[in-house]
């Protein structure tokens, strides 16, 4: 009965390119929805293929799983349409926020800085939260944590897209780290004027 409701409602549960229509699909029989939607009951595969003919459409398999099948009389391209619609829509609601992580180091050359920058950039962009791991290895691990968090800041000054600080900078086991988000009021984070001490 759920898979017949959802037949009705136009939701599938196969996606667009594995999806049977007319004589490939096998079943002996199914449950036929008609073009407006109506309830026909269940007919042979082969009845309901001549049904579909002679209204001028497809045969096509919504809800393979059901039992028996359920099979919609339509457009087949028209279909294929308003499945490929629903599918971009699920996967944009579905859209998975994720933390990504990035590394730098003290001494990492400014080409490098810029491309990590770029790059965490682009994970903002695309709406993801950026952990921003300072590495210090041997005497860096002492050095003033003042200094250190001052290197941290330079590089976010050089991140191209806006962001807000999810997690201050603070020391963890690897060295410093701060985590950012997206921005979706358009301000940056507020920068200090590194440029001008160059």
């Amino acid at each position: 009965m759920v898979y017949f409701l959802n037949a009705l409602l136009g939701v599938s549960f196969v996606m667009h390119d594995e999806v049977r229509i007319n004589e490939s699909i096998r079943v002996p029989e199914v449950r036929v929805v008609g073009a407006d939607g109506e309830n026909l009951g269940i007919m042979t595969t082969r009845d309901a293929f001549k049904r579909a003919q002679e209204e001028g459409y497809d045969l096509i398999e919504v809800s393979p799983k059901a039992t028996p099948p359920v099979a919609r009389i339509g457009d087949y391209g028209k279909y294929k349409y308003e499945l490929k619609k629903k599918e971009k829509e699920i996967k944009s609601k579905a859209h998975v926020t994720e933390t990504k992580v990035t590394q730098v180091k003290i001494g990492t050359g400014e080409g490098d800085l810029k491309r990590k920058a770029e790059k965490a950039g682009e994970w903002l962009a695309e709406g993801h939260r950026v952990k921003i791991d300072l590495f210090l290895w041997g005497r860096y691990k002492y050095m003033e944590f003042g200094f250190l968090k001052d290197r941290l800041e330079k590089f976010l000054a050089i991140v191209p897209e806006s962001f807000k600080i999810a997690d201050e900078i603070k020391k963890s086991p690897k060295g410093l780290t701060v985590v950012l988000e997206p921005d979706k009021s358009g301000k940056s984070a507020p920068k200090k004027d590194h440029d001008q001490n160059k």
